[in-house]
C-alpha cells in the first residue's frame, strides 16, 4: 500500500506568502548595512585590478594611462633577489603555520584544563594581549631587547663575560627572532579559536574514558585532536591561502629595514614597499598583490581538494 506524501506537504497560499514576505522585511533590512560594507569593501576595489596591466600616467589617471600587458608582473621576477625573497615568504610562512597550529592547540588544551575561572580568563588575556598591538609596539619592545648600546639581552651578555652582539647586522638570529614574534603575537587568537571548539566537546566523551582508565594523554590523543580535526583543517586551508603574502609589519618594523638582514628579512610584500617608495610604480604593486591573489586562491582549492577527497565532511567547501 502506497501513500501520497504530496498530498501531506503543505501548501501556503498567496495570503500566507505575502505575510510570510512582510515578516523577512526586518531581516533584509538588518543584513543590509552588512551587504553594503561587502560590496563597498571587497567588491568594488576589484575594479582597480586593471593597474597591475596598465603603465600608470599620473597625469592622464588610471583610465587614460597605457595598457602593458604583463611588464608589471616581469618585475617580481627579472630582479636579482627574486628567488630569495620567494623562498623567504613561503619557507617562513610554511614554518609559521606548522608551529603556530601546534603550540595554539597546545595552549587552548592546557587552559581547558586550568578549572579555576578567574585564573582561566586571565591567562587567556594575557596571551591575547600581544595579538592587540600593533607591530610598531612589538617593534619598539623588541628593540629594547636587541640594541646593540642598551638592549637587556647584550647586558646579560657583559655580565657573563661574553661580547656583545650587533643584532641589527648579524643575520645569523634572525628566522629565529622573527619566527619567536609571529608565535607570540599570533597564537592568542588562533588558541581562542580552538579553545572555543574544545569547551564545545561533550563531557561525556571524557567522563566514558576515565571509566575505562584512559590517561589524560590518551583522552587528548583519541578524543580532543580528533574532534578538533575540522577546525585544523578549516584554519589550516585558510593559512595556505595566504602562503605567499606576508605579514609587512613582522619583515619590515621588526628588523628596522635594515639592509645587513634583506638576505633573511626580504620578502614579497616588504620587497615591492621598497621598489614603490623609490620608484612610485603603482602598476608594479598592483601587479605583486594579483599574483599573490591568484596563487592563494589556487592553492585554496588545491589544499581543498586534496582535503576533500580523503574526508569529505571535514572540506572546507
Amino acid at each position: 500500500m502506497t501513500t501520497d506524501t504530496s498530498a501531506a506537504m503543505p501548501v501556503l497560499k498567496p495570503d500566507k506568502k505575502k505575510r510570510r514576505w512582510k515578516r523577512m522585511i526586518p531581516l533584509y533590512f538588518m543584513a543590509l548595512p552588512g551587504l553594503i560594507y561587502m560590496i563597498c569593501n571587497n567588491y568594488i576595489p576589484m575594479f582597480g585590478i586593471m593597474i597591475a596591466f596598465k603603465k600608470i600616467n599620473v597625469s592622464k589617471g588610471l583610465l587614460g594611462s597605457p595598457w602593458c600587458g604583463l611588464d608589471n608582473f616581469k618585475f617580481l621576477f627579472r630582479s636579482k633577489t627574486a628567488l630569495t625573497i620567494i623562498r623567504n615568504t613561503v619557507l617562513y610562512n610554511v614554518v609559521f603555520i606548522i608551529l603556530g597550529t601546534v603550540i595554539a592547540i597546545a595552549v587552548a588544551i592546557l587552559l581547558n584544563e586550568v578549572r579555576n575561572k578567574a585564573a582561566s580568563k586571565f591567562y587567556q588575556s594575557v596571551i591575547l594581549l600581544p595579538y592587540l598591538m600593533s607591530w610598531v609596539v612589538v617593534s619598539y619592545l623588541v628593540y629594547a631587547l636587541l640594541s646593540s648600546d642598551t638592549g637587556l639581552i647584550n647586558e646579560l651578555i657583559k655580565k657573563l663575560g661574553g661580547t656583545p652582539v650587533n643584532w641589527y647586522q648579524t643575520k645569523t638570529w634572525w628566522p629565529l627572532i622573527l619566527t619567536i614574534c609571529n608565535i607570540w603575537k599570533g597564537v592568542g587568537y588562533s588558541m581562542i579559536v580552538y579553545l572555543s571548539s574544545i569547551v564545545g566537546i561533550s563531557t561525556e566523551y571524557y567522563e566514558a574514558a576515565r571509566i575505562d582508565g584512559a590517561s589524560k594523554w590518551q583522552q587528548i590523543c583519541r578524543i580532543t585532536i580528533p574532534l578538533l580535526k575540522p577546525t585544523i583543517i578549516t584554519l589550516f586551508i585558510l593559512s595556505v591561502g595566504r602562503i605567499f603574502a606576508s605579514d609587512f609589519g613582522l619583515f619590515y618594523q621588526i628588523p628596522k629595514n635594515s639592509g645587513a638582514l634583506y638576505s633573511v628579512t626580504q620578502t614579497i610584500d616588504v620587497y615591492v614597499y621598497n621598489a614603490l617608495m623609490k620608484n612610485s610604480d603603482y602598476g608594479m604593486s598592483s601587479a605583486a598583490s594579483v599574483f599573490q591573489s591568484i596563487v592563494g586562491f589556487v592553492l585554496v582549492l588545491t589544499a581543498n581538494g586534496i582535503v576533500r577527497k580523503y574526508s569529505e565532511d571535514t572540506a572546507l567547501f
